[in-house]
This record gives structure tokens, C-alpha cells and sequence, in this order.
């Protein structure tokens, strides 16, 4: 599994306008809806619905949240760059500027777990995380992220 198999060029955005969490949910959605047909109120809710369970921000300003919805059938992901960090009550309490959303079908199992495991790699690699914060160009955000070589997972 690569990013490339996860990530739609068009669904990579730079966002300047949001709040709040919630309205950064209602972005990911209507992102998502637009990209691939999803319906944006089940994807809001079922990125709610995980972050009720505990914040996805997993610290360094980024956040990885993610849902499984019934209606999809394949692993599908957004990515938005927000040029104003939002407060996202993550783990070390700092703001987030990089979002990774990532939806799988209900019954994905391993893969749902896999694929997530596959960004968090991704955005952990600093060499990554720097050059997704120094460009504004979606086209170049999304090569950035399809290209990325992520660490392996130990065998």
C-alpha cells in the first residue's frame, strides 16, 4: 500500500479560514464529498465519533484522524495544510497545522490499521513534515506526500 493508492490529487488543500475542530471536520467532509462522492455529514460524524474516543492530534502539529464509514470501499485520505495552526487538544497540547484524514470501510480491518500506520510513518519523517510546511501549492503537497518513503515497519 503507498500513499499514491490513498490520495487524490484533489484531495490535497491549503485551508486559511477555520476556528475550530469542528469546522475543520466540516471542511474534511465537504472535501471528501467532492473528491469522492461521499456523503460530508458521514464523514463529519464519523470523524466526531473517533475523536470522542480521544484527540487524534498526535503531537508536533500534526493531527491523523480517521474513521470507518459503511458506505465506503476502498481507503481514501485528505490532506489539508492550514496556514493558522488550530487548537486541537492534541497529546502535547501545541496547535496543528498539518491534517491527514483517512476513512475505511467499515469491515477494512488490518487494512484500516495498516493504512494509518502508513501515515503516521509518512508524518513523522521530518524531512517530510518540513517540506509540506515551506509549500502552498496543492500539486506539490500531494507529490511531496505520494513520494515520500516512509520508514518500514520492523519485521
Amino acid at each position: 500500500m503507498n500513499l499514491s493508492d490513498i490520495l487524490a490529487p484533489g484531495a490535497v488543500r491549503i485551508v486559511s479560514h477555520l476556528t475550530s475542530k469542528k469546522r475543520l471536520f466540516q471542511e474534511i467532509g465537504e472535501i471528501v464529498a467532492s473528491v469522492h462522492g461521499l456523503n460530508a455529514s458521514v464523514a463529519i460524524e464519523g470523524l466526531q465519533e473517533r475523536e470522542s474516543l480521544g484527540p487524534t492530534g498526535v503531537g508536533h502539529g500534526i493531527a491523523l484522524p480517521h474513521a470507518r464509514l459503511q458506505e465506503l470501499q476502498k481507503i481514501i485520505g485528505v490532506f489539508v495544510r492550514l496556514e493558522k495552526p488550530l487548537d486541537y487538544d492534541s497529546v502535547d497540547r501545541q496547535p496543528v497545522d498539518l491534517v491527514f484524514a483517512l476513512f475505511a470501510p467499515k469491515d477494512s480491518g488490518v487494512d484500516h490499521l495498516k493504512a494509518l500506520a502508513l501515515v503516521s510513518r509518512t508524518m513523522r519523517d521530518a524531512g517530510v513534515v518540513a517540506k509540506l510546511r515551506a509549500n502552498s501549492d496543492p500539486a506539490k503537497l500531494h507529490a511531496i506526500l505520494t513520494e515520500a518513503r516512509a520508514p518500514q515497519a520492523a519485521a
